[in-house]
């Protein structure tokens, strides 16, 4: 098969699809910044901004580069292509400083694109002429540039050649008997292009210097350099600047490649194959959003429940429940003694019934975790990131783990908050404390009743005024059983709630400590969690991104 039945059966690149290919690594930069090292995203940024500009370029105009060696006669070829004396041709390092262009065709309407790849208006020529008649015609829309030496002593020049090796559609690349196998060119350029091989030609030039049989085998030889470069089956002609006829397969090649007009669409999406192979160890199988299971998350809630001081809290809480219970059910002689006693909740400075949304809340007396309590939250912290990077490619590993403490700072304030803010229920009293504190009212004023009715008989004896006839129960006077008796049941009634105020006070602790449980777990998952969950979700939308942007 010939070379040019062989580029006809070449598979056609669709402008759309390729745009969006492009548009699917933008949208996967932009969904992995700031989680992955933005050193591995160069090449993606490069390429988004690259596509992007040459996509909204002319793509009348076809931009291939003659590239080589000084003294591979890349600009004889260059001159002899375009049948002008154009580019400077010699074997002293550097000759070739500037890439020179030449335009088949209208030279305004390359412009825009010689301005972008930026090659300087002096060096910008123009190919067809009146003259030339339909000479020239079939390569209308060829832009041709001879660039600078890879190999110059310039490092300029060789800067230069690697900008635009980034910019142009296909490269040439020219080669001579003495240096086709010279390490540079194949470790340096030629293996870089293994992703381009629609849009990489290369020629041996000056084949007229060797004999005849000599050529066959050197072209040999280059093909099998070229196999290992993974190159395989890109086009490899033999050519001579000396004489029209030698260099009519390779114009016969850019005829074919401007008629086709392919050529940087081919090497666009070549570009981003290499950004897809670049970044093909990021991702991997897909995960969950929801990887942190449960049981990760209790171990983080009891490790900043502790730390939060929830059962110093629900301890208080308990006690408080006995300190109003025992005050509202005990003897109201007794009580005043026991408002002098602080209440442990409000020692803390908690509140104790529900806060309104947006009301201020303000700080707790909760004691401050100490070393060790702060060493088990940052264990438990680290393994909720080990467990959601589990399943992860190692690139992700450090961005999981940065997320997780990303917002730790904010958690001492955020759990004091919390806590300060959790509904205890202590704001009201049970209906049996006022149905105790009732009977308690009732025996006392029984007892100071009978009390005071018994001074009124001894005052009436000491003065010698008639005395009381005291009503009796039995053979006891009724005011001695209305005062014995109130102290009696009085203290009775006491020892009867003392039991059922410890039971509801356990209850009140339990339901005490769930309810801050629950508060921190809700810390545990807006401040560690989901920071978390959110680069899993990023990880998701990359994934589907770079599978949208493979070819």
């Amino acid at each position: 098969m010939s070379l040019l039945s062989r580029l006809r059966g070449e598979e056609r690149i669709d402008a759309d699809r390729l745009a969006g290919r492009v548009e699917a690594i933008d949208r996967f930069v932009r969904v992995v910044a700031g989680h992955l090292p933005e050193q591995r995203l160069i090449a993606a940024h490069t390429v988004v901004e690259r596509a992007g500009a040459r996509l909204a370029l002319s793509r009348d105009h076809t931009v291939v580069a003659l590239a080589g060696a000084t003294g591979s006669g890349k600009s004889s070829l260059f001159n002899a292509l375009a049948r002008l004396d154009l580019s400077p041709v010699g074997v002293r390092r550097p000759t070739t400083g500037m890439a020179h262009a030449c335009v088949w065709g209208n030279l305004q309407g390359a412009n825009r694109l010689l301005d972008w790849v930026g090659v300087l208006p002096r060096h910008r020529f123009i190919r067809e002429s009146a003259l030339d008649g339909d000479d020239e015609a079939a390569l209308r829309g060829l832009v041709l540039l001879d660039l600078p030496d890879f190999d110059s002593v310039e490092r300029s020049h060789r800067l230069e050649v690697d900008r635009l090796l980034g910019l142009v559609d296909l490269v040439v690349w020219v080669v001579d008997p003495q240096k086709y196998a010279d390490r540079v060119v194949h470790t340096r350029y030629l293996q870089s292009f293994r992703n381009h091989k629609d849009v990489t030609v290369v020629v041996l030039n000056q084949a007229d210097r060797l004999p005849r049989d000599e050529v066959e085998r050197v072209l040999e030889d280059l093909r099998k350099l070229l196999d290992a470069d993974e190159l395989d089956g890109v086009p490899l002609l033999a050519t001579t600047a000396l004489h029209q006829p030698a260099i009519a397969e390779l114009r016969g090649l850019l005829e074919h490649t401007v008629a086709e007009r392919q050529a940087s669409l081919r090497r666009l999406s070549g570009d981003v194959d290499s950004v897809v192979d670049q970044l093909s160890d990021v991702v991997g199988p897909a995960v969950a959003e929801d990887e942190v299971d449960r049981g990760t998350v209790r171990e983080l809630t009891e490790a900043l429940s502790v730390a939060a001081g929830v059962p110093a809290v629900a301890e208080a809480t308990e006690r408080a429940y006995q300190h109003r219970a025992a005050q509202a059910t005990g003897w109201p002689i007794m009580r005043g003694w026991r408002r002098l006693r602080a209440d442990p909740l409000r020692r803390l400075h908690l509140g104790e019934g529900r806060v309104e949304a947006g009301a201020p809340v303000g700080a707790t007396s909760v004691p401050d975790p100490d070393a060790a309590q702060r060493a088990a939250v940052s264990l438990a912290v680290r393994s909720v990131a080990d467990r959601a990077a589990t399943p992860l490619p190692a690139p992700w590993s450090a961005a999981v783990n940065t997320a997780a403490r990303s917002r730790l700072r904010d958690v001492p304030d955020a759990l004091d908050k919390a806590v300060a803010s959790t509904n205890l229920h202590m704001d009201h009293s049970p209906a049996w404390w006022r149905v105790v504190g009732g009977l308690q009212w009732l025996v006392t004023l029984a007892a100071v009743g009978g009390l005071l009715w018994l001074v009124v008989g001894y005052a009436l004896r000491v003065l010698g005024l008639p005395p009381f006839d005291y009503p009796a129960v039995g053979v006891v006077p009724l005011p001695t059983v209305l005062l014995v008796g109130g102290l009696l049941v009085g203290l009775l009634l006491g020892l009867l709630v003392r039991p059922l105020i410890r039971q509801a006070s356990r209850r009140a602790r339990r339901r005490a400590e769930n309810r801050l449980r629950a508060a921190v777990t809700d810390v545990a998952r807006e401040h560690v969690v989901a920071p978390v969950r959110a680069v899993l979700h990023s990880y998701a939308e990359a994934r589907e991104a770079l599978q949208s942007a493979r070819s």
